[in-house]
């Protein structure tokens, strides 16, 4: 038996756990909540109540991607880097405690913390992989002890091998939406550089057609209510 088939926890063991729902989703999306267990706490989304085809299709393909991502990131900060298959519709991550960034005031999103985002991403695409969902604020979390972590690797994709071109395309991508924070939180502070390059990929934004899962643009979800710890 290898270390990736050793299962923390089973579904069983879910269903006798303290688990708070977090957002329900919608057809075609996963049920998300946090589970405590043995305490460690684990984000969980599943897809188990989902229509057949959606289950058995999609779903499948994304939580295959997801835990894929977490994996290859293993060891590094700022990213949940345990996660394992519970069920062949349900995926079990690391959760990692803190503040979902859209409800950070913004006078304690500093130079410092967009500077540690711009790491994570960095490091992310030394792994060969890109995240493709870095603008929003509901990804990017504010750890208990201030530092930034990145979750949700449900779009992410494997770059190793890919032409050059393209990889850098995608990176760009994920790093320009670092700069969009730092325009949103710390504009006075971004520097030349940060500012010639926010410009650059917000034209080349414009050739980017993969907006939400396969080209299909995303609508609001509602959220749960946060865990701040």
């Amino acid at each position: 038996m290898t270390q990736t088939d050793i299962k923390p926890f089973t579904k069983e063991d879910l269903e006798k756990a303290d688990v708070q729902l977090l957002r329900d989703g919608r057809w075609g999306n996963a049920r998300v909540s946090v589970a405590n267990i043995n305490g460690k706490r684990w984000t969980i989304k599943d897809f188990s109540d989902r229509r057949w085809l959606v289950k058995n299709s999609f779903a499948k393909f994304v939580l295959w991607r997801e835990l894929k991502a977490v994996r290859k990131l293993h060891g590094l900060e700022g990213v949940p880097t345990e996660a394992f298959m519970v069920t062949p519709h349900m995926l079990a991550i690391e959760y990692i405690p803190g503040r979902v960034l859209n409800r950070v005031p913004k006078e304690e999103v500093s130079p410092t913390f967009l500077e540690e985002c711009e790491e994570i991403i960095r490091s992310i695409h030394a792994r060969h992989l890109v995240h493709l969902d870095t603008r929003g604020t509901s990804n990017w979390i504010m750890q208990v002890n201030g530092k930034p972590a990145l979750i949700d690797f449900q779009a992410s994709v494997d770059t190793q091998g890919l032409p050059q071109k393209i990889r850098s395309f995608m990176e760009d991508m994920d790093i320009g939406g670092v700069y969009k924070k730092w325009k949103k939180y710390c504009p006075d502070e971004m520097g030349e550089f940060r500012e010639k390059e926010n410009e650059r990929i917000a034209k080349l934004r414009k050739l980017w057609v993969l907006r939400g899962y396969f080209g299909v643009k995303k609508r609001n979800a509602k959220h749960g209510k946060p865990i701040d710890n």
